[in-house]
């Protein structure tokens, strides 16, 4: 395949590239060819320190970002959008051998991207007509209003599945409510997200109002989100690191939204259409190379049509083009890391130690030779106390029981510590309907699977997570609401006798 060349990088600050203080650097791999293609800089607490120096200031001067109005910020969220359209395809590519994911989810995620921030530039518009609402209370001589500020200097830490994606849901909204951030990327996957840098220093984007800085959780990540000037923590990760921030966040109550782990469950029921049913099944679990958060990878098919639903199944995994995820038509890239590679593969091999079958894939691709590729992986006889059943892989595997009761296919659905996502595939509407209401998830999807619009809430309960992103919701996370009052009358209060 033609190379892709990665830009050389520092640390983003202040409206300014900055090489880090200890110099560091880490390199970048391409899961395809497990080449080093690259490397970042690697930030550690003194040059957090530094940012968040600089947020702050953005923050707080007179002529601060936090007092501008929001269609003053919304032209930058646009200019930023334009110019992420206008690199759609070169910031594709980095994405790709970055992170091992098909060129055209790649593509379609720098779409998604700009659509981000074009959808909060309108929410920042709109944020400047909501100030100093007025609420109604029953007594004549006061008058409340309501106004909504920004929470401050946010630190936003993102995953390296949708490494520019999950950076644009956070940084889009955090800078539409006014907001000055930290961006901390994963740092399996940092390269969009240093572009996103070079993006701001284009559009002219105020100094310190976006940093930008890669390098490892516990060398960049943890002394961020326990730094005392820093407001508000929003965090995409695993539950495990999710739980480390909550503590971290508790010492100095500072808030935190948190969007972590699931294993979400997808019901498919007997009067289906089979083929239909099957591609929701597939792009609920393998697009991205099964590297996504709400994944359904716990597939629950009604007794009677669970024979011929995973025979046909397997058909269609079968079907699917596994290559370098650069080529044209790709459908399963390669799994970002090494270490996640043997985690997946760990998975697969205590799954049939445990007793379940390994029906289709779970091995390496024989045509490819190199890279961290693993084929679509479809697992059956699986009993609820396993580990495959119960906990998130984050890769292209798919485990599969069968019920026989709408309430049997509930309690297994809902038997999960998690509750992001669950779908459910049924003709008849009015069931469909019944089971959005006692589905314990955070998005329930009828009738498909993992679609996902700007304008709609997304988050879980549970251990998935505590807040939303997207839609009016995603804006929220950034703003603290201020009540204002005023007495209006002249007379005298007349609580206190005067003297």
């Amino acid at each position: 395949m033609m190379a892709v060349p990665i830009p050389s990088r520092q640390l983003f600050i202040d409206g300014e590239w900055r090489e880090p203080l200890l110099k560091k650097r880490i390199p970048i791999i391409n899961p395809a060819t497990q080449e080093i293609i690259g490397d970042i800089p690697a930030a550690t607490a003194e040059d957090v320190d530094i940012a968040v120096e600089a947020a702050r200031r953005a923050f707080s001067k007179p002529d601060s970002w936090a007092s501008t109005s929001g269609s003053f910020r919304a032209k930058f969220l646009r200019a930023i959008a334009d110019k992420i359209l206008e690199r759609k395809i070169e910031l594709a590519k980095l994405e790709v051998v970055d992170c091992g994911k098909p060129i055209d989810e790649a593509i379609s995620d720098m779409v998604s991207v700009a659509g981000c921030f074009k959808y909060y530039a309108e929410l920042a518009e709109a944020l400047d007509a909501k100030q100093r609402i007025p609420i109604s209370i029953p007594m004549e001589s006061f008058k409340t209003h309501v106004l909504k500020e920004p929470i401050g200097v946010v630190a936003l830490i993102t995953p390296w599945n949708y490494p520019l994606l999950m950076a644009a849901w956070k940084v889009a909204p955090a800078l539409a409510a006014g907001c000055t951030a930290i961006l901390k990327p994963s740092e399996l996957a940092s390269v969009t997200c240093l572009e996103l840098a070079e993006v701001c220093r284009d559009v002219a984007l105020p100094p310190g109002v976006l940093n930008i800085l890669t390098g490892l959780g516990p060398e960049a990540g943890a002394p961020l989100a326990s730094h005392p000037h820093v407001d508000k923590i929003a965090f995409t990760g695993s539950t495990a690191t999710g739980i480390k921030i909550m503590t971290t966040a508790a010492q100095t109550i500072k808030p935190i939204s948190l969007e972590l782990g699931g294993k979400s469950p997808i019901l498919v029921f007997e009067d289906v259409d089979l083929d239909n049913a099957i591609e929701w099944t597939l792009y609920g679990c393998f697009p991205n190379n099964g590297q996504i958060c709400s994944a359904t990878s716990r597939l629950l098919v009604h007794e009677n049509i669970a024979a011929k639903f995973v025979e046909k199944l397997i058909q269609w995994s079968k079907s699917i083009k596994i290559s370098d995820p650069l080529e044209e038509g790709c459908r399963l890239g390669a799994i970002v890391s090494e270490g996640q590679y043997e985690k997946i593969l760990n998975f697969i091999s205590t799954a049939k130690s445990e007793g379940a079958t390994i029906l289709y894939g779970g091995v390496r691709p024989q045509h490819l030779k190199k890279g961290f590729f693993i084929e679509p992986t479809i697992i059956t006889d699986v009993s609820t106390s396993m580990q495959i059943w119960r906990e998130e892989v984050f890769g292209p595997v798919l485990c599969v029981k069968t019920f026989a009761t709408e309430e049997e296919a509930i309690q297994l659905a809902n038997d999960t510590h998690y509750g992001l996502g669950a779908a459910v595939v049924s003709k008849d509407l009015e069931r469909c309907e019944r089971l959005t209401k006692v589905l314990q998830a955070g998005v329930v999807w009828v009738n498909c699977s993992q679609p996902c619009f700007d304008q709609a809430p997304w988050g879980g309960i549970k251990h998935s997570g505590i807040g939303r992103e997207l839609g009016e919701w995603g804006l929220e996370n950034y703003l603290t609401v201020k009540q204002v009052t005023q007495y209006t009358s002249d007379k005298q209060w007349g609580w206190y006798s005067p003297p």
